[in-house]
């Protein structure tokens, strides 16, 4: 029953076309549920049922909902938004203590606690990187996560803006949107951005085809004439929900 029940979830979302929304938050927060055995359809549920609703009640933007491409049965990732940092705290306060969210929570957990981990990172946007356009919604998503070198921001921002989006783009790869983490006591922030693609494999492809392409090389070794920009990437694959607004 359970296997049913993803492989619905993933041909419903396969299916449906929603248009790229519209974000006007500023301020934004990821946040990563990892899920106790068995119990991620009661997430599903209750964020298809409740959760978004209430959050719109209280001025909390739903941006998207993904599911781990590896660990579908394990965790979710979402990003909701803000219109600033302050505002962040008021309103996720707001949410979390409204008695319908709190009778919400209590009656879908009545048969055992539903989230066993909460990760959150913050973001704002990236500079100058959110202007194009999605032509399609994709079937799969790579979440990618940038960890740069001391002061490397700027050029990392440049060479995305001017080079590196266009050149995805060529290859038939997806640009969604770009963020830029907000960090503390003084850590060098990351670009966070996804891709998207028809599906794993034929990502997997058009990824190969813009790491081998002669113009990314160039540009690449150009950026990095006076040092090397980018320490690591963090790289995981998602699928949309049927009701994430980002498709």
């Amino acid at each position: 029953m359970r296997i049913l029940f993803f492989l619905l979830l993933f041909i419903s979302s396969t299916i449906l076309v929603k248009a790229q929304q519209t974000i006007t938050s500023s301020y934004f927060e990821m946040r990563t549920y990892t899920v106790n055995d068995g119990k991620m359809p009661d997430l599903i549920q209750r964020f298809q049922n409740h959760t978004r609703t209430l959050f719109a009640k209280h001025g909390i933007e739903s941006v998207s909902y993904f599911l781990s491409a590896d660990q579908p049965e394990k965790q979710l990732t979402f990003i909701i938004g803000y219109p600033s940092a302050e505002e962040r705290d008021i309103r996720w306060n707001n949410f979390a203590n409204d008695p319908e969210w709190k009778a919400v929570a209590a009656a879908s957990e009545a048969n055992g606690k539903i989230v066993q981990k909460v990760d959150q990172v913050f973001m704002v946007w990236a500079k100058g990187l959110n202007s194009r356009k999605v032509s399609r919604p994709s079937g799969i998503f790579q979440l990618r996560t940038y960890h740069l070198l001391p002061g490397k921001l700027d050029a990392i921002q440049t060479r995305f803006r001017d080079h590196t989006q266009a050149l995805f783009e060529k290859q038939g790869l997806s640009n969604y949107p770009y963020w830029i983490t907000v960090e503390k006591d003084g850590v060098q922030s990351k670009l966070v951005y996804f891709l998207g693609h028809q599906n794993k494999e034929e990502f997997n492809a058009a990824f190969g085809r813009f790491v081998a392409d002669p113009e990314w090389i160039r540009v690449r070794d150009a950026s990095e004439a006076p040092g090397k920009i980018v320490e690591k990437i963090d790289a995981l694959f998602y699928t949309a929900l049927p009701f994430s607004p980002m498709r």
